[in-house]
């Protein structure tokens, strides 16, 4: 028996009591609509709203007096430091697409389910509008709500020792914790979850970039190009789309491989199971380091004798749809991408008969 995509439904073992709202950072248009939302979830629905303390800092939310009640009833959390994993019920995003990978950053065990309001850019990710926010979020709470379930990537980077470490005491040079490191035989292992895609790259170096590519242990190609894109299915209409990959529901199970740029004709893109392990290593006769970032962040500089582990994670991120999960990504396809927009052809003028 073969599931039906539509079939997934959001039940709530007991009523949800938490909700986690972020915010696109430094966009004064989000902050009425911030403002609307936790006033609602707290007066309304008595939930525990948790907020990141750097949202409460913007100087529109710290200085509005008729907020201040509210604000108050908040249990703020800063990323890398405060573990909120095992207090979430579910997620509010405002704003695009970056917000909802942001959230999936957050969380790099067992994620809550998210809801996603169009309030940035692209939208793509965000299926809910604003305008009837109130009966919305009232169905999530309800439990009457479908759900799509975007599998995530679970990566492995491992690091050989050196003396000018790229990451010290647990903190990248960027300032960035890490997601998980480990110190063990002079090697530097760090994990992360990843919603969209790892891109490898070849950085400021104008040679081509060098890796081979693993499968399950054995070589199956060397990338000689500008890099290569390992992606879910949710990562298909991302950056491997502009690099003309095919684009996947998020429901298929897979793992997508995307040449950048390759220097050969017949490097198509290609789509393999989902549970192998892929694993990215510098060409042993590669004339320069690759660089590689995960969901577009924690970018590091990968050398000979480092290798990246990639392979399907076992927490997924619950998706909460607007309608269902194919008419939301259909309704994305033709909103965000103007998927095979054309104009109509002409039918013949009917002549009449002799």
């Amino acid at each position: 028996h073969i599931q039906d995509p539509a079939s997934q439904r959001l039940t709530w073992n007991k009523p949800p009591k938490s909700v986690l709202v972020i915010k696109k950072i430094r966009d004064a248009s989000l902050l009425q609509p911030f403002k609307e939302l936790c006033v609602y979830l707290t007066e309304e629905n008595n939930m525990i709203v948790y907020v990141e303390k750097k949202v409460l800092e913007d100087p529109a939310i710290a200085n509005d007096e008729n907020f201040g009640p509210v604000k108050k009833k908040f249990c703020t959390f800063r990323e890398d430091y405060d573990d909120i994993s095992n207090q979430i019920d579910f997620i509010i995003c405002l704003g695009g697409d970056g917000t909802l990978l942001y959230a999936s950053s957050i969380f790099q065990g067992s994620v809550p389910p998210v809801m996603a309001f169009h309030l940035g850019s692209l939208g793509f990710l965000t299926p809910f509008n604003f305008e009837n926010f109130q009966s919305q979020v009232t169905q999530v709470i309800e439990g009457n709500a479908a759900l799509v379930l975007r599998s995530r990537l679970k990566v492995k980077v491992v690091k050989e020792h050196r003396e000018k470490s790229a990451v010290q005491n647990g903190i990248e040079e960027n300032g960035v914790v890490s997601a998980s490191l480990e110190k063990e035989a002079g090697k530097q292992i760090m994990q992360y979850q990843v919603l969209n895609e790892v891109v490898v790259d070849r950085g400021p170096s104008s040679y081509l970039s060098n890796v081979d590519v693993f499968l399950d242990g054995h070589l199956i190609t060397t990338v000689q190009g500008d890099g290569v894109i390992v992606s879910t299915p949710t990562g298909s209409t991302a950056y491997a789309a502009a690099a003309g990959a095919s684009m996947i529901h998020p429901n298929v199970p897979a793992i997508m491989i995307t040449p950048i740029c390759p220097h050969s004709l017949s490097f198509r893109p290609i789509v393999v199971p989902a549970g192998v392990e892929l694993k990215i290593m510098l060409s042993p006769d590669a004339r320069n380091t690759a660089w590689v970032s995960f969901d577009g962040r924690k970018r590091q500089e990968i050398c000979h004798g480092d290798s990246i582990s990639i392979t399907t994670s076992c927490y997924p991120l619950p998706s909460i749809c607007f309608r269902d999960p194919v008419s939301d990504w259909f309704e994305s396809l033709a909103e965000c991408l103007h998927w095979n927009v054309r104009k109509k052809q002409n039918n013949f003028a009917v002549e009449e008969e002799e």
